[in-house]
């Protein structure tokens, strides 16, 4: 058993999903507000590792879906600051165990945590159709 923390938005079905099956998987978590967690830049680049900085973004951020924000013109530094001042534009959950972090639920250490492949639990839950998450 591993105790995970685990950076959230909370009320995001998708995020309540991924702690149930980490839970189920005999881990501990500590779940966090991604929002109000107090980030530095050095904290927020050490769950993205080598990854591309495209890959830093929450493609469901609002202002990625409406087109403000394009991932792929944004580099690094660039990335952070919109971070730092929008939280909402940050890739989760972001994953902290045993001195290993990563943003996404489909990067390791998650796979191992859960025993290999389990479907996808990256995902939105929530279909188009339906009406945005409610903000905390």
């Amino acid at each position: 058993m591993a105790t995970v923390l685990f950076y959230q938005k909370p009320g995001c079905g998708t995020n309540a999903r991924q702690i149930r099956a980490l839970e189920a998987a005999g881990h501990q978590v500590i779940a966090k507000s991604l929002l109000t967690e107090p980030w530095t830049a050095e904290r927020l680049l050490a769950f993205f590792g080598a990854t591309p900085t495209a890959s830093w973004f929450n493609p469901a951020a609002p202002r990625i879906k409406s087109g403000e924000l394009r991932p792929v013109e944004i580099d690094a530094t660039d990335a952070i600051a919109l971070m730092l001042d929008d939280p909402l534009l940050i890739r989760r959950p972001l994953i902290e165990v045993d001195g290993a972090r990563c943003a996404g639920f489909d990067r390791e250490p998650v796979p191992s945590l859960l025993g290999g492949e389990r479907g996808d639990l990256q995902g939105c839950t929530r279909p188009q159709a339906m009406p945005r998450c409610a903000e905390p």
